[in-house]
């Protein structure tokens, strides 16, 4: 059976011409979307091309200049069949690459004939000198469109720069609002729980102190990231660099997540660390990068699963190596994930939890890390062969930090500035 694709975005048209062929024994493709059919006919090679005129958006004039300029398309006839039917039409069809033209409404009784004579081989032309005179008037009109494309386009982008930066000043005054009410609930929380034993107010009421103090710990985090994203989308981010062996770090990063990962039955392997030379980086910062990392490899990797962190010398790098046994990443988000708000479970079924499977979050985790690791001129990215929550691929992620940062704008505590180079 013959293969038409018919690109049309009126349904009702659509469906009549459908069933005219289908009656004649062809295979009908339908496309409602001009851009679309580009994909679908160098996807699906179809016989011949029926493409209406009228597309929204791009039309189907450089719709069909695009596929005839494709090696994949450009043998396939392309047959205009459209309402356009003042004079010139044709003539501006065939000079945009059309091998045919035919008006609609269609006839029924005529209209299986000609498409089977345009299988067969036959093709319409315009004379040279009105094919050079539409050509040009093809050409404007092409111009003509992609010069308001860009207006558009740059207008929009005028906009959604002005939306950003309001959303980001919201950001940041919503976190410093909510900073000093919050350092004043963690203190007195403090203080309570120091004042429990004289105050005798019993278990449940030391129990209550002790949710209240994680929650605030937990909500001084995200306040935490929410500002670190702010500083690094300002390039504003302080680094206070000094010598430390990241071992050692790593060592008080496990611990703060002992009792997670024992509550989910996981096994972490750590490989020795204490052979690698120190690293000039900015401790606070750092700590809170490989954290964010830890925490998103115990939330996504089921109970009783296992969790490596490693470490190579590349080098004047390190490159810390944290590994699950997961869910995986699907290979076309292991890039979108680094961005700010980025999630990648359903929002409708957001459960906020540092620690319980697939628990949710802000969507900065991830985006803090990156701008921490490449504030201090390393890189970071992640390995995974997919997503699958049965056969669990796992992840890997890779966060390369130079022994002693090179970039020429950060300093060390004592002042001195590092040779400018770069990983």
């Amino acid at each position: 059976m013959p293969r038409i694709m018919y690109v049309e975005d009126d349904p009702s048209a659509s469906l009549l011409v459908q069933r005219v062929l289908e009656a004649a024994g062809h295979q009908v493709i339908e496309v409602d979307d001009g851009l679309a059919s580009i994909e679908i006919a160098c996807a699906r090679q179809p016989d011949l091309i029926l493409m209406d005129i009228n597309l929204p958006g791009i039309d189907g004039y450089a719709i069909t200049t695009k596929l005839k300029s494709l090696p994949e398309t450009q043998t396939i006839p392309i047959i205009a069949l459209t309402a356009n039917v003042i004079e010139g039409d044709r003539d501006r069809a065939l000079a945009a690459g059309c091998d045919g033209y035919i008006p609609k409404p269609i006839d029924v009784d005529t209209f299986p004939g000609e498409i089977a004579a345009f299988l067969r081989g036959k093709r319409e032309h315009v004379a040279d000198d009105v094919l050079v005179e539409r050509l040009g008037e093809h050409t404007r009109r092409l111009v003509d469109r992609l010069q308001a494309t860009i207006t558009e386009l740059r207008d929009a982008n005028v906009e959604l720069r002005r939306v950003d930066k309001i959303k980001s000043d919201f950001i940041v005054l919503a976190s410093h609002e909510l900073r000093t009410p919050l350092t004043m609930i963690y203190g007195y929380t403090h203080l309570l729980k120091l004042e429990m034993s004289t105050l005798n107010l019993g278990p449940d009421i030391g129990l209550m102190v002790e949710k209240l103090g994680t929650a605030a710990e937990r909500l001084t985090a995200v306040v935490d990231d929410i500002v670190n994203v702010s500083l690094i989308d300002a390039d504003q981010l302080d680094l206070e660099l000094m010598p430390f062996s990241l071992g050692m770090l790593i060592s008080t990063i496990i611990d703060e997540f002992q009792q997670a990962i024992h509550d989910r039955r996981q096994n972490l392997l750590v490989a020795p660390m204490d052979h690698f030379p120190q690293v000039q980086a900015d401790q606070k910062y750092l700590r809170r990068a490989i954290a964010n990392v830890m925490s998103n490899a115990i939330k996504y990797t089921p109970d009783g699963g296992t969790i490596q962190i490693n470490c190579v010398q590349t080098g004047d790098a390190l490159d810390v190596m944290i590994k699950d046994s997961g869910i995986g990443i699907n290979p076309d988000e292991q890039n979108r994930i680094f961005e700010k708000f980025y999630v990648l479970e359903n929002t409708n079924f957001h459960s906020t939890s540092t620690s319980q499977f697939k628990g949710g979050g802000m969507g900065l985790g991830l985006s803090v890390v990156r701008g921490v690791i490449e504030a201090h001129g390393g890189k970071v990215w992640v390995e995974s062969n997919g997503y699958d929550e049965v056969n669990c691929p796992g992840s890997t992620f890779h966060l390369v930090l130079p022994i002693k940062p090179h970039r020429p704008d950060l300093k060390r505590r004592d002042g001195n500035e590092e040779a400018s180079s770069s990983i």
